[in-house]
């Protein structure tokens, strides 16, 4: 979903120069400081992806290949890739669309498919826990995302959960309300469901730009519908500021954390957000449609009257009253029957985090970040590539997205050749760091083969003559599932 870029030495508007110069970081936490800008260097390519010949000069190991095995043999987290199912042929950078299996979900779920479903069908809703699965697996998330036990749920899809969320906190809004503030960077979907939950209360919808919200909220805006991280750029919205700007005016803050949620630490209970949603399939490595989660502010968890009233969030679920009572708390976000298999097999992939802190991990994203910067600085050919991820720590999710000519023709290439990122219309390449996974030598190896891949489109460009550029994109590469999903 979105997040947009904070100021620093990028332009105001957000726009980033080419990469002639990145942030470098000193080590975790410590102050950035520019790097000297740099003319990329075009070479020829090596014989593998690792050694050769190419832009740091002379044969051998590559000296960026070099620091990056240096990099990985001094952590952090250098052991926690091995908590998953990977190939070495395969550079994988899509886990912000979709993370990779982790090897605690297939024996898991064996289990629970031939023992629990199996021998003792129906006896498992509570001999095997699945009943409370949805808040169990919601305290398990909580950590990773700043908030206390029993504000959380896990269940239902993102966009579900976007709906209760958005009607929910229209429903807690005070009197007077006209209208609601939409990220207007936000994923489609957000869009179509704050435009449709506002048309059923009679709201009107202003799309705003998220670093403009402070100065766009009014005491007639009922709430905001915010993404954290922007799906396509990979800038990082200010969540605590544009809660307290709009908690100054009365409104109420819905963050959605799809591409910040065990990429980054949030702070949901720290920084006062009323209410969140987010998926589970990317950082959180839940699997392809795993259940989403809604969080609601436990100060606000009696008065949250959801659009969605089910027999699960009843407070006598099995009553059968022909009139709803809510239950208690957060399980009030329920709303039927949970997907076990799917929600089972996300509880078992989170125990890829047992003994990981949100902030090694952050530590770690932003370390694989700079250097991938770093590195397509190094290989790739002057003006092929524009980063519109901001190099400023604090404006940066936990992807790089890159501006070329024939994006599309340029991603189908790198993943021929074993290099997994993503497109965006009309012309992003999407890099996501996974920091459980992703290693150093990825970082390294992925800017190499860009470096080749643009050199090689710039040769045939030059050979075919004035215009070819402007044609270079041909059909753009196919998008939706194959390509990688934002929401849901």
């Amino acid at each position: 979903m979105s997040e947009s870029p904070e100021n620093s030495e990028s332009p105001e508007n957000g726009e980033s120069p080419e990469i002639s110069g990145v942030q470098r970081s000193e080590g975790a936490g410590s102050p950035e400081r520019p790097v000297t800008p740099r003319q990329s260097v075009g070479s020829s390519a090596d014989s593998g992806p690792s050694g050769g010949s190419g832009p740091s000069g002379g044969s051998g190991p590559r000296k960026e290949a070099v620091r990056a095995a240096e990099l990985d043999a001094a952590g952090p987290l250098t052991t926690t890739r091995d908590r998953f199912v990977l190939d070495e042929d395969t550079v994988y950078l899509d886990g912000n669309s979709l993370g990779a299996l982790p090897r605690s979900v297939p024996g898991r779920i064996a289990d629970v498919i031939t023992r629990e479903w199996g021998e003792l069908r129906i006896r498992s809703w509570t001999e095997s826990g699945w009943w409370t699965a949805p808040e169990r697996i919601g305290d398990r998330i909580a950590p990773l995302v700043g908030a206390a036990p029993g504000r959380m749920v896990v269940g239902d899809s993102t966009s579900v959960n976007i709906f209760k969320a958005v009607v929910g906190g229209i429903r807690m809004a005070g009197k007077g309300c006209t209208e609601i503030l939409v990220d207007a960077t936000t994923f489609p979907t957000d869009g179509y469901i704050a435009r449709s939950a506002a048309r059923m209360a009679g709201l009107a919808v202003r799309p705003v730009e998220p670093a403009r919200i402070a100065d766009e909220v009014t005491e007639r805006t009922a709430l905001a519908l915010v993404n954290h991280v922007d799906y396509r750029t990979g800038e990082l919205n200010d969540l605590p500021g544009i809660t307290a700007a709009l908690h100054s005016a009365g409104a109420l803050a819905v963050w959605d954390l799809c591409h910040s949620a065990g990429a980054l630490p949030v702070g949901l209970d720290a920084h006062g957000v009323d209410l969140a949603v987010g998926c589970t399939y990317k950082y959180l490595n839940g699997g392809p449609g795993s259940p989403a989660y809604l969080y609601i502010r436990e100060s606000l968890q009696e008065r949250f009257e959801s659009p969605l009233p089910g027999w699960n969030s009843h407070a006598d679920p099995f009553g059968m009253d022909p009139g709803y009572t809510p239950a208690d708390g957060i399980v009030r976000g329920r709303v039927g029957t949970p997907d076990i298999l799917s929600m089972l097999a996300l509880e078992a992939a989170l125990e890829v985090w047992d003994g990981v802190s949100i902030e090694e991990v952050r530590a770690k994203s932003l370390a694989l970040t700079d250097f991938f910067l770093e590195c397509v600085n190094e290989y790739a050919p002057p003006g092929r590539v524009r980063s519109v991820t901001p190099y400023e720590h604090r404006r940066r999710g936990s992807q790089v997205s890159l501006e070329a000519v024939g994006a599309g023709e340029v991603m189908d290439e790198l993943i021929r050749r074993g290099v997994v990122g993503d497109f965006r219309h009309p012309d992003v390449l999407r890099f996501g760091f996974t920091p459980l996974y992703t290693t150093f030598a990825d970082a390294e190896r992925a800017a190499w083969v860009l470096g080749e891949v643009l050199r090689e489109q710039a040769e045939r460009e030059a050979a075919e003559g004035p215009g070819a550029a402007a044609t270079a994109a041909g059909p753009p590469a196919a998008e939706g599932p194959a390509a990688g999903g934002d929401g849901g």
